[in-house]
């Protein structure tokens, strides 16, 4: 691939983190400070058992850590490596969504693609170098 082509990869790639940075660290902070509306307005979320306040505030610190991994990638391309780590809860998160739709134990499969698996997918290729970007 030519270098204008891993160039303007690269710049996607960074908006794409920016913006997941943006939506995790949301997510993950409304998980700490308002756990019980979390909790009531995610589908599924209240179909796994009852609400459980510290289990729903460690989430939202993974979430925190993989916002601000991401948004190491979007503001510090050498930072790719933060994302990475970032990215690995939300890819294993989606994964664990991934099997549970496989299993049919998910009643709300299509928001979970759309607000879980896509979003871990978007995270892995954003976080990952391009050709230009690996020794930088």
């Amino acid at each position: 691939m030519p270098p204008l082509v891993w160039a303007l990869e690269a710049r996607m790639k960074r908006w794409i983190a920016g913006i997941l940075a943006l939506f995790n660290l949301a997510n993950g902070l409304v998980m700490l400070s308002a756990g019980s509306l979390w909790w009531s307005l995610v589908p599924g979320a209240a179909d796994t058992g009852p609400f459980n306040p510290h289990l729903v505030q460690d989430v939202g610190i993974a979430f925190i850590a993989a916002g601000l991994g991401l948004a190491a990638r979007a503001l510090w391309p050498a930072w790719w490596p933060a994302a990475v780590a970032g990215a690995a809860f939300l890819a294993g998160h989606g994964l664990l969504h991934l099997v549970m739709i496989a299993g049919g134990h998910d009643r709300h499969a299509a928001s979970d693609l759309v607000a879980v698996v896509l979003p871990a997918a978007l995270a892995l290729y954003s976080a990952l170098p391009n050709q230009g970007e690996r020794h930088a």
